[in-house]
């Protein structure tokens, strides 16, 4: 029945309908929190439900702004069915989807969320509705065995702590096993480092002193009785403030939470410290992992600092590329590995979904987040992947991905595709070293990928932080048109079309499986479909800086600061290993991974207002 012929009803099927209204809308609203325009009062305070919608404020398509002068109850509740694009029962199923929802859908509601979303964060309880990603039968995976890294034998301790601090982890871990430096003084360097940069780019959240210096003195003493872990002994590092280390606040980047310490030791902490790492701080996280804003500020970008990072993993990206740490630790649900990466100039790898264990870890979406490293090199991001790829028993989405080792792939037996927004350096080194190169377009008919993404991650995400939005804390959050914007969004998201959107997600995966016909591919790292593609498909890149360009607008007398310039190489799930391989290749015989930015030192006749000149666009779903 359309909705301008709508016949009026009598008062007890007016009073269903008020009912329903208010159940449609009890999942918006919190208890004694203000109603809509077009309630009258609060959902859930026990008093009957009036419904009063004015001609004025009447929710739905301009034709029939004055639908209500027209119409009975019932149309008046089409309004509200308007959102969830369903508008489309009869009278009589309006009426029992009315008494329906009242009596069998509200009790559900509360039970569920009583059960299992009291506490925010999605750090218990998970979904068993698990996304695995890999494109190999699980009767044909074989666990895989450690990496054979190489060797940096002739390694000289440089004479500044400047030079020292640029040194990969390789390098380093040849300083600390030949004994000419000792994980406590490589740690004081690096916390001085920390404290000295933090105030200019904002980009730590804790400092771990006094585990730091507990560590190195574990790691000293290993060696000194002559037990070596590998690589990673002795090595400082940062972790992205979403993951929990017992005895220091896990602040999620958010007011809300900024006082939170969580008494437990999240998975990938007790990976590098089983490798014999050092924890020096806790780096900065955009609020609830969404781009670069926190509780203390704005992390900036150290190559150009009027500037800022982008993407949530900013502490992580920012710390590596000004060598405040060798490595650090972040994440990316939708972006905030590949965008800090890009904008920072530093490699880092976004793994294969599943290979890196969440536990511990604040959940944005079971099915999108990943961990992974932030790095020199890929010769150090494939060192750090080692050390905390795995199983983790209490991460149902996690497993064994079975990878060969990178420093042993033999380039010339691959083929690799590039795209033509791929940076052509790139191609024509790799090419140079034998690789067989050819042009690439990954083809697929799915055209809402990019929806997709946004349904799946916000949906999941309301779920982790339920009960943060009931009570009315996204009202302080740091940046209003991001998260609390995106949660009340979400809330209209029926049930049926986030289904309808994983069925679409499969569809996707189905498509690029079946085009992808090389063994990986060459392209932009930041292209925000490519993005949104590689996190729901479960793809490995790795971002490699390429070079620099001069900033946009320098000031007359010159800068030293640049924008960086980057590309990504991807591989299909569980192919992390190629994508490292070619990435060590091309850093092999290029040096734009070595640069250092210029926070020392801008130029001459270059200062930086504060705040900035530069205001930069809203990031969304930097994640």
């Amino acid at each position: 029945m359309a909705l301008e012929f709508c016949p009026s009803h009598p008062a007890k099927l007016t009073r269903l309908l008020q009912c329903l209204v208010a159940v449609l809308f009890s999942s918006v609203f919190a208890a004694g929190s203000a109603a809509p325009p077009y309630l009258n009062s609060p959902i859930s305070s026990g008093q009957p439900h009036h419904l009063l919608i004015q001609p004025s404020t009447c929710p739905v398509r301009e034709k029939n702004r004055n639908c209500s002068e027209k119409i009975s109850k019932v149309c008046q509740l089409r309004c509200a069915f308007e959102f969830f694009d369903a508008n489309f029962f009869n009278d009589t199923k309006v009426v029992e989807t009315a008494k329906n929802a009242v009596e069998f859908n509200l009790p559900i509601f509360k039970a569920n969320r009583k059960l299992v979303a009291e506490e925010n964060g999605g750090l218990h309880n998970p979904s068993y509705l698990i996304f695995k990603s890999n494109w190999i039968h699980e009767n044909a995976v074989i666990a895989s065995k450690k990496f054979s890294y190489p060797l940096f034998t002739g390694i000289q301790k440089p004479k500044n702590e400047e030079d020292m601090a640029f040194m990969s982890v390789l390098e380093l871990g040849e300083l600390i096993r030949t004994k000419q430096i000792t994980s406590h003084e490589l740690t004081c360097i690096f916390l001085r480092r920390l404290k000295r940069y933090n105030h200019v780019l904002e980009s730590v959240v804790t400092f771990t002193d006094v585990l730091a210096f507990k560590q190195a003195k574990e790691a000293d003493e290993l060696l000194a009785k002559g037990e070596y872990l590998g690589p990673l002994h002795g090595i400082p590092y940062g972790l992205k403030d979403i993951i929990a280390v017992p005895g220091y606040k896990t602040t999620w980047g958010s007011r809300s939470f900024k006082d939170q310490v969580l008494n437990i030791e999240a998975w990938v902490y007790k990976r590098l410290r089983s490798a014999g790492a050092v924890l020096v701080a806790k780096l900065v996280t955009g609020s609830l992992a969404y781009d670069d804003i926190w509780f203390g500020g704005r992390t900036r970008n150290p190559w150009n600092i009027e500037e800022f990072s982008t993407g949530s993993s900013a502490g992580p990206a920012a710390s590596t590329s000004a060598g405040m740490v060798p490595f650090a630790i972040g994440s990316e649900t939708a972006g905030s590995i590949s965008y800090p990466a890009a904008r920072c100039g530093v490699t880092a790898l976004r793994p294969t979904f599943g290979a890196v264990g969440r536990t511990g870890v604040m959940s944005i979406s079971e099915s999108l987040d990943k961990l992974g490293p932030f790095c020199r090199s890929a010769a150090d991001c494939s060192i750090v992947q080692d050390a905390i790829r795995g199983k983790d028993p209490d991460d149902l989405s996690s497993r064994d991905i079975p990878l060969d080792d990178p420093f042993s792939v033999d380039i010339k037996a691959i083929t690799v595709g590039y795209t033509d927004d791929a940076e052509m350096e790139v191609v024509e080194v790799l090419k140079a070293k034998g690789v067989n190169v050819v042009l690439f377009k990954l083809n697929y008919t799915v055209d809402s990928v990019q929806g997709i993404l946004n349904f799946t991650m916000d949906v999941d995400m309301l779920a982790h932080f339920d009960e943060w939005q009931r009570r009315g804390q996204d009202d302080v959050y740091e940046a209003q048109d991001q998260w609390p914007t995106e949660l009340r969004r979400a809330r209209l998201i029926p049930a049926v079309d986030y289904i309808q959107a994983q069925r679409a997600r499969g569809k996707l995966i189905r498509e690029v499986q079946e085009s992808f016909t090389v063994d990986a591919f060459i392209g932009n790292a930041t292209d925000w479909e490519r993005v949104c593609l590689g996190n729901l498909v479960g793809l490995p890149v790795v971002v490699v800086p390429t070079g620099f360009k001069n900033i946009s607008d320098p000031p007359s007398g010159g800068t030293r600061r640049r924008t960086t310039v980057t590309t990504g190489i991807y591989a299909r799930p569980g192919q992390d290993h190629i994508a490292l391989a070619l990435a060590m290749a091309y850093q092999s015989v290029t040096d734009h991974h070595k640069q250092r930015p210029p926070i020392d030192n801008l130029g001459p006749n270059d200062t930086i207002l504060d705040p900035p000149a530069v205001i930069n666009p809203r990031r969304s779903f930097f994640l």
